[in-house]
C-alpha cells in the first residue's frame, strides 16, 4: 500500500546577482520572504548603483531583516566596455531613492563573487539556480574561470534583454534593455553559454505593473502585522521610482522588473517561453540589443545553427504575478 507523503519540496536554493536598487530591493524581500526559496548570497555587481553603494545596501537589508544570506563584493566595472554609470535618474543617488542605508559594518564574504559563484554551484551539484537582476558580469566572469559549472548548474534565470514582443525593444536606448547595455560582452557569454538560461525580459516584465494604489494597499494591509515594516520598506524605497516613472513615462506606478525573475522560480507556470539561441550585439549604436533565432529554419549561412538554445519569457500571467507577490510578502515573518 502507497501512503501520500507528507513531506514538503525542499526549497530551491539561489544565488541573487544583483545590482541594488530599487527593484532590486522588491526582489530581494520577495526571495527572503518566500518558503520556498533558500536565498544563499546576493553577489553584488555594479549597475543601478556603484558596487561600493550596493554593498552597502544589501547588507542594510540584510540587517535590517535580519536575513542569512551571504554579501559577496563583485565587479565593478564592465569586462570591455567604458562604464555607463550608476542610474541615479532612476534609483536614486546611492540606490535606493530616498532611503539612504547607514554605514554598515558586518563582515562580507572575502571572495570575489565570480569564486563564490564557483565554490556554491560546485558544492551543491543541480542544486544551484542563479538569478541575475544587474549586469552579467560576474556570471560571465564565473564562466571564463570555470566553464565546467555549465553541466552542474541547476537553472540561470535573467532579468534583462528585449527581444520585441509587444514591442519591448529597450528602456536605455531603443534597442538595449540597461542591465545588457552596461555589459553586452558579458551579456554575450553568458546567454550563448551551453547552460539552461530563462531569460525574464522587457517584453513580460514591461507586461506586469506595480500601481501606485496596489504599493499603497500592501503597505496597508500589512499594518499591525510581521510583514508591516518589510511592505512599509518597499513603499519607502518605491517613492523615488514612482516619481521617474510619473515624470518621465507618465505612468502612475512602476513596472515588476526584478521581482518577475524570482516570481519565475517559484511558478514558472506564469510564464509562456519561446526557445533559440541568443546573441547580443557588442558595438556599434544597437550596442545590448538581444536577438534569438526562434524560428527553427535551417540557413547556407547560420552561425546560429550550433548554439545553444534558450528561453526567453513572452508572456506572463500579471495578475496571478501580482498576487504572488502580495500574499508572500503579507505573509512575510522576519527572523528573530
Amino acid at each position: 500500500m502507497f501512503h501520500k507523503s507528507n513531506v514538503l519540496p525542499q526549497p530551491h536554493k539561489i544565488i541573487l546577482d544583483t545590482d541594488p536598487g530599487i527593484d532590486d530591493a522588491m526582489a530581494i524581500l520577495f526571495a527572503e520572504a518566500h518558503p520556498n526559496l533558500d536565498l544563499k548570497a546576493l553577489t553584488i555587481v555594479y549597475g543601478n548603483a556603484t558596487l561600493d553603494d550596493g554593498i552597502q545596501n544589501a547588507l542594510f537589508i540584510k540587517n535590517k531583516f535580519n536575513c542569512q544570506f551571504e554579501v559577496v563584493a563583485g565587479a565593478s566595472v564592465p569586462l570591455k566596455r567604458p562604464a555607463v554609470g550608476a542610474t541615479v535618474a532612476v534609483h536614486g543617488p546611492h540606490g535606493l531613492g530616498d532611503v539612504v542605508a547607514p554605514p554598515q559594518t558586518v563582515a562580507i564574504d572575502e571572495r570575489p563573487a565570480y569564486q563564490y559563484i564557483i565554490d556554491t554551484i560546485h558544492a551543491h551539484p543541480g542544486e544551484i539556480t542563479l538569478v541575475a537582476v544587474g549586469p552579467l558580469t560576474n556570471l560571465a566572469l564565473a564562466l571564463q574561470m570555470d566553464a565546467s559549472i555549465c553541466s552542474l548548474v541547476k537553472q540561470v534565470v535573467i532579468m534583462g534583454g528585449a527581444f520585441g514582443e509587444h514591442g519591448h525593444r529597450g528602456n536605455v536606448t531603443p534597442y538595449a534593455e540597461a542591465n545588457i547595455h552596461d555589459d553586452p560582452h558579458a551579456a554575450d557569454i553568458v546567454l550563448s553559454a551551453p547552460w539552461p538560461v530563462v531569460v525574464i525580459g522587457l517584453d513580460v516584465t514591461q507586461q506586469s505593473f506595480f500601481s501606485s494604489d496596489y504599493l499603497d494597499a500592501l503597505r496597508d494591509d500589512a499594518l499591525l502585522t510581521q510583514s508591516a515594516d518589510a511592505c512599509q520598506f518597499i513603499h519607502d524605497v518605491s517613492r523615488y521610482y514612482l516619481r521617474f516613472y510619473a515624470d518621465k513615462l507618465g505612468l502612475a506606478g512602476c513596472h515588476v522588473h526584478d521581482p518577475s525573475a524570482i516570481a519565475y522560480v517559484l511558478q514558472p507556470e506564469l510564464f509562456s517561453l519561446r526557445q533559440g539561441p541568443i546573441c547580443v550585439v557588442t558595438e556599434g549604436p544597437a550596442i545590448g540589443m538581444t536577438l534569438q533565432k526562434f524560428d527553427g529554419k535551417r540557413y547556407p549561412m547560420d552561425d546560429w545553427e550550433s548554439a545553444a538554445n534558450q528561453q526567453v519569457g513572452v508572456e506572463v500571467d500579471a495578475s496571478a504575478l501580482l498576487e504572488l507577490y502580495r500574499t508572500t510578502l503579507l505573509a512575510y515573518m522576519p527572523k528573530c
